[in-house]
Parts: C-alpha cells; structure tokens; sequence
C-alpha cells in the first residue's frame, strides 16, 4: 500500500532536499507541470509513487506540484475553472483540466510564421534536413487545421548585417576549413582575432551563434555572429582536436573550470537574478532575500548587474571583488558630490 507523506514529513524533506539539491528555476518546473497534466489525466488513479518516478522527482515534489496545480485553471478562476486535483488516498486524481491539457491548435498566422522561420533555418544552416522535414510536417498538419496549405513563402534574409559573415561560416564549414575572426568581446570593449575549427552552427533564443574550437582560448568557444566583424576561411583543415565536445546549449552560459565563483546577496527585489541566471545554488531567506552562487567568465558582469540594481544586491564573496564594487559605487557617488561630502540633491523649485 503506498503511504502519502505527512505534512510534518514533507516539510522536514523539504528543508533536508533544499540543503543538498540544485536550485530548480521556474522555466524547468513549469515545463513538468506542462507535461504533467495531460498525463495524470490519462492515468487516472496512477500510485503517487508511480508517478514521482515517472517526472524524475521525489513524492515530496510530486505533492508540491499537485498542491500548485489546484489552484490553477482558466480565467476566471472561480471553483469551477480551477483544476481539481486529489492524492490523499495514495493515488493521483486529476479533474477538469481538459482545456489545459488540449493540443493546440494553429491559427492562419501562426502557422504562416513557423513556415517561414523553417524556411529561414533550411536557408541559413549546412545539413538542413531536419528543419525541412518539420516544414513538410508543418504543411500537412496546416492544410488540415487551418483549412489551406500556407505554401512557400518568400523570405529577404540579407538584412545587410550578418548575411557576409553567415556566408563565410556556411562555406568553411561545408568544406571543413578553418576560419579566421576579428571578434568583438563586449565585456572588455574590445576586438580579438581567432582562429577557429567550427563544430556547428545553431540559433538560440532568436540569436545566430557558431561554436567551435578556438585556438586562441584553447578551448571550445560560443561567438555570437552579430560580434563578428571580419571573418576569412583559411587554407588548413579546421577538424577541431578529438577531445573538443559540443557544449549543452540548454543555457547559452556553461561555466568552465577557471570561472570565477562569486556569491550575491539580494532582496526579495532581485530574486530574478536566480531564475534568470544560470546558479550553483541559491538559498532564500523568509522575507524573500537569497543568497545566490553564481560562475562567471568576466567579474565585470557581476559589476555591472550589482551597480544597476543598486542596493537590492551586494557582493559577498570573493573579496576582491566585493572591494571593487564598493569602489566603483563610491567613484559614482563622488561624482554627484559638490565637494562637501554630500552628494547633491535636487532643491525646491524657484
């Protein structure tokens, strides 16, 4: 017979699984509960066990989502609106949650907007197979759901910016050369040239990226193609060094083995910056403050974000750091200061 934990022992798990588990952001979660939904729905009466085993968490976290989960819905949000659901008895019910689970369907203009950025993929990557055989599917689901075929579309993606250097990528890769850049580093303000073997070319988050063994970095680096200001092919072979593996671009930002560690302190005003970058760990007080972990390549990034936030955050560690900022914030107080160790302040109107 399967136990459904108690509220003492779900609290106590709680505060045992936070102490060691990574910091789940809100984006990862959502996408479980997404998927959890039409499940539950399909598997009436599924064991909570059952089911904690078939998203990858404990049945502490099943019940947390359950517990969320009831008090979502519809607009409106009255009784009958919101998702019915129930675990007390050991097994997984889930009511009126049909309009949420639904497939969805394509409207005329959305389906016409996929079509053509499929096209633009298939126009714009080497070994486009795939985005062509999801523009052939697409076609056929469109005729059937939207009533008529939305066609070929004619597509400019010479914008005049990206189009050269998109070329250059394109035609040393096809033939597996190395390229040569001048690349543009934003955190330091600054042009760099590279020699590069590229392993691929991909599009996240509406941003064209190469990525590719940098012989510079000696390491596999990620160059946004709109930092590119020259880029040349190279008569030499450009097979990046057999120990060069793709990163996982789940995050753009993965952390190397010389990245800085720095520890922030922030209000319950800037308890964005844990679901918005990527953290080693997290640690929330009760009035809404964290303390967050987080890896960065460039310390200037971590001096930037504290000064804009002003003083919903500061940096704990490491001390040098932490040195630095204060620096800089009194360096920009001092700017506003008319010299009597006061800083200036607007007086009445005249």
């Amino acid at each position: 017979m399967t136990e459904t934990p108690s509220p003492a022992g779900i609290a106590a798990a709680r505060t045992t699984r936070a102490a060691r588990k990574p910091v789940e952001t809100a984006t990862q979660r959502l996408g479980r509960l997404l998927d959890m939904v039409p499940w539950l729905l399909q598997h009436r009466g599924v064991p909570v066990d059952e089911a904690a085993a078939e998203f990858g968490v404990s049945q502490e976290q099943l019940v947390e989502d359950l517990e969320l989960l009831f008090v979502c819905g519809t607009p409106g949000y009255g009784h009958a609106e919101l998702i019915d659901a129930q675990w007390d008895s050991g097994y997984v019910y889930l009511d009126n949650a049909d309009d949420i689970a639904a497939p969805m369907r394509l409207t005329r203009d959305e389906a016409v907007t996929l079509t053509a950025g499929l096209q633009a993929l298939g126009s714009a990557l080497v070994g486009s197979d795939v985005a062509e055989r999801t523009l052939a599917k697409l076609r056929a689901a469109a005729a059937t759901t939207v009533g008529e075929p939305t066609g070929r579309i004619a597509l400019d993606l010479d914008d005049g910016s990206q189009h050269a250097a998109m070329a250059v990528l394109k035609d040393a890769f096809a033939r597996g050369r190395r390229v040569h850049l001048r690349y543009y580093v934003a955190t330091r303000d600054e042009s760099t040239e590279r020699d590069v073997d590229i392993m691929r070319i991909l599009n996240l988050d509406a941003q064209w990226y190469v990525e590719g063994y940098c012989h510079r970095a000696q390491d596999v680096r990620l160059f946004r193609l709109d930092r590119i200001e020259a880029a040349s092919v190279l008569d030499v072979d450009g097979t990046p060094p057999a120990a060069a593996r793709p990163r996982d671009l789940d995050d753009v930002f993965v952390p190397g083995e010389n990245d800085l560690t720095v520890v922030l302190e922030a209000s319950r005003w800037a308890a964005w910056i844990a679901d918005y970058y990527p953290n080693e760990g997290v640690e929330r007080g009760p009035d809404g403050s964290l303390r967050v972990t987080l890896k960065v390549a460039d310390p200037a990034l971590v001096r930037r974000l504290v000064l804009r936030l002003g003083g919903e955050a500061r940096v704990v560690g490491p001390p040098e750091l932490a040195a630095a900022v204060a620096g800089e914030a009194r360096a920009a107080l001092a700017a506003y200061d008319d010299g009597d160790g006061v800083p200036d302040t607007p007086g009445p109107p005249r």
